[in-house]
């Protein structure tokens, strides 16, 4: 196998283990995707039927824009789950990772009509930054593609309203860092609201400072005053897989 395929799949079963060690995952649902490189627009997702936990670098299935399986057609992936991803992974060749999650929190933002509120630090990182998808039923027609990329536009986190959360980026571990600080918002925002009492919104100035600061914070290169390597949370993460079950390398 290509080295570099080889340690995307290793980055992204470990994605899978993380997302369920934080109790992100929903029985087999949701998907969180790689691009692999080459002019085939190949990417890998799970397995259709896995848990998260079961997840492997192994058994992810390659499969590319028309929803073809390459390699072992024994394989079987989510119909909803590929509508959904390579929509962005067709239209974004900017994006590596695509992550989607179904969180009580971000279910719970997505079927608030204020969406999420410029309120935590988290959210103050993508104000006006944030996509917006309607929801359209479970993502079967191929036609969707087509509105949630351009809903997505160049921007590297949505909510699918009545539906659930999305990041993208350029690495597994931008993508899940985002996610981490989208889902961190709206736990907070949600219980801030259920105090019923006032909310505390930031002058313009302090939310502009914040999103190009958060900008500088997730980048992909390292060495911008908060790590000399980028997102260091998600290899701080991964070393936590390898100690608690390192079988995803498989």
């Amino acid at each position: 196998m290509d080295p570099i395929e080889r340690e995307l799949r290793v980055q992204l079963a470990a994605a899978y283990r993380i997302i369920h060690h934080l109790g992100w995952s929903e029985l087999i649902w949701t998907h969180t995707t790689v691009r692999l490189p080459g002019p085939e627009h190949h990417f890998l997702i799970n397995p259709y039927g896995l848990r998260f936990d079961e997840v492997t670098a192994s058994n992810l299935v390659k499969v590319d824009m028309d929803g073809k399986i390459i390699g072992d057609p024994s394989q079987e992936i989510n119909p909803a789950g590929f509508v959904i991803h390579s929509a962005i992974h067709m239209m974004r060749q900017d994006v590596r990772c695509v992550m989607h999650t179904h969180t009580t929190a971000g279910m719970a933002v997505a079927a608030l009509g204020c969406g999420l509120l410029p309120i935590s630090m988290y959210a103050l990182g993508y104000y006006g930054e944030v996509g917006y998808h309607d929801y359209e039923g479970p993502s079967l027609e191929l036609g969707e593609r087509e509105r949630l990329a351009e809903n997505l536009g160049r921007r590297n986190v949505m909510v699918m309203r009545t539906h659930g959360l999305l990041t993208c980026g350029e690495s597994v571990g931008q993508a899940f860092v985002r996610m981490f600080r989208l889902q961190r918002a709206c736990e907070v925002q949600l219980a801030a609201q259920a105090t019923g009492a006032a909310l505390i919104v930031p002058p313009e100035s302090v939310r502009d400072l914040s999103l190009k600061l958060n900008e500088d914070f997730e980048s992909t290169q390292g060495g911008d005053g908060y790590s000399r390597v980028p997102n260091p949370e998600f290899d701080a993460m991964v070393r936590l897989m390898d100690r608690i079950d390192p079988s995803f390398r498989n």
